[in-house]
């Protein structure tokens, strides 16, 4: 079996998708990667699923991928003593490092990394930015602050700090002891929460020490501001549009989400867009049409892949919104204006005389759109060609063959790839009859048609890829 579409569906597990029956259905329904939520959940509930999503990749020969997302600092104020409090506007309130229960004059905001990097002038927003106070002053125990915009506060609240990089890493010990399940349990991706800045990809990339590909959740304006950097220092990147729109005006976030598509197709780096798209199907069996239309935009400007979060892991129709998207990607795919939105997107190829994969890849482009191939398949050890090969969007799907099961599954997230686990073609006279062979099993290539084959040589060595070759299935 094999998708009809290009772009990807990451659905996220949870209570309401938790047993394989479930699992089966949803992966039948549209979706390719499954995302756990390490903020939820024990190791038990996460090695259930984890074992649940691998039986499903048995039972249907077709590679899965399993997504990690770790929590990252989660920064809350403290308790209160008489319960939830009313703040008004113009009224003071104080923030410390006192653990005693707070009242309607102050509160505990257990972080000291908070107050080490407020200024006067800063903003606090509280309860996903449903209140916002102003620091008038502050040291390295609290902080006084006027409110700017009241409500009522009740205790363990969130609080976000726009416009300030906080002195924290972006992995907690609870994070680093996910990562380590994660890891243990066999996850191909890693979602790195609360990233300010690329070191904090660099720390987590040590840990995972190649044993998964890295994903960069950009949801701080301190991430988008260094946008370039972050970008070339993860495998991939989620626009986690939630928090990113608590901390930045709402206005933004349509322009910063193009932005970061728009960059992450030009460095070849799969993109998801996440966070509300099918909200509405959390309690209802319909998305809006507003939903529907956010979800074909993200189609429209070439993301890699559109992101189920509650609608599937807690909502009372998780098979009824993975295949709303599946049908709105199909839709919005067949739109004969689709490929000219995409063909008006792509990035430009950097001249760059010492980059074989890339002027390969290129030609692959232009060879596939003249001679109207049924196919690109690619060989491929490390996953590198086939990320490559998307980069360019071409019109015909792409067939990624790979001898390692792990690059098969981390590929099941980019755009246009139908991944395979095979065996490693052992001399360049097998490439070509064992392409066209499985091309033609999977339904991509019909006898007699062309069909461009990319690879490497030597064979399994990563980022080698120097060959085009065009064949007839």
């Amino acid at each position: 079996m094999h998708r009809t579409r290009r772009a990807k569906i990451v659905a996220t597990l949870g209570p309401a998708s938790s047993d394989l029956a479930m699992i089966r259905q949803l992966f039948l329904a549209g979706a390719d990667v499954f995302r756990m939520n390490f903020s939820h959940g024990t190791r038990e509930d996460h090695a259930a699923r984890f074992a649940a999503v691998r039986e499903v990749e048995r039972e249907t020969g077709r590679p899965i991928a399993i997504l990690a997302d770790l929590q990252g600092p989660k920064l809350r104020v403290g308790r209160f003593a008489d319960g939830p409090v009313q703040l008004g506007e113009g009224q003071a309130f104080r923030f410390d490092l006192d653990p005693a229960p707070g009242n309607a004059e102050r509160v505990n905001l257990p972080h000291p990394e908070i107050f080490a990097a407020l200024v006067p002038g800063a903003e606090l927003l509280l309860d996903d930015g449903k209140l916002r106070v102003r620091v008038q002053r502050c040291d390295a125990a609290s902080a006084d602050t006027t409110v700017l915009v009241g409500g009522r506060l009740s205790e363990r609240k969130g609080v976000n700090v726009p416009g300030v990089v906080l002195p924290i890493s972006a992995l907690t010990a609870k994070d680093r002891a996910d990562l380590e399940t994660a890891l243990s349990l066999g996850a191909d991706w890693i979602a790195l929460s609360f990233v300010q800045r690329p070191e904090d990809l660099a720390e987590a990339r040590a840990l995972i020490a190649g044993r998964a590909a890295l994903l960069a959740k950009l949801e701080k304006p301190s991430a988008v501001e260094r946008l370039g950097e972050v970008v070339a220092a993860t495998d991939a990147v989620m626009v986690a549009r939630g928090d990113l729109g608590v901390e930045m005006p709402a206005e933004q976030v349509p322009a910063i989400q193009k932005r970061i598509v728009k960059l992450c197709r030009k460095l070849g780096k799969p993109v998801i867009v996440a966070t509300q798209m099918l909200e509405s199907m959390i309690t209802g069996p319909v998305p809006t049409r507003a939903e529907a239309s956010d979800v074909a935009t993200a189609i429209y400007d070439g993301a890699d892949a559109v992101m189920l979060s509650a609608e599937s892991a807690a909502g009372q129709y998780p098979e009824e919104a993975v295949t709303m998207m599946n049908r709105i990607i199909e839709g919005t795919e067949a739109d004969p204006q689709y490929r000219e939105f995409i063909e008006a997107s792509q990035a430009a190829t950097e001249a760059d005389t010492h980059n074989v994969t890339q002027a390969v890849c290129s030609a692959m482009r232009s060879a596939a759109a003249l001679l109207r191939a049924d196919a690109i398949v690619c060989y491929t050890s490390s996953g590198h060609t086939s990320l490559r090969a998307a980069r360019e969007r071409p019109r015909a799907p792409i067939l990624s063959l790979s001898p390692h099961l792990a690059t098969s599954r981390k590929l099941a997230l980019a755009w246009g790839v139908h991944s395979m686990h095979v065996p490693d073609p052992t001399s360049l006279d097998e490439l070509a009859p064992m392409a066209t062979a499985v091309a033609r099993e999977q339904g991509f290539a019909q006898p007699g048609r062309p069909i461009v084959i990319l690879a490497g040589v030597p064979f399994g060595e990563s980022g080698t890829t120097n060959m085009m070759r065009v064949a007839v299935a």
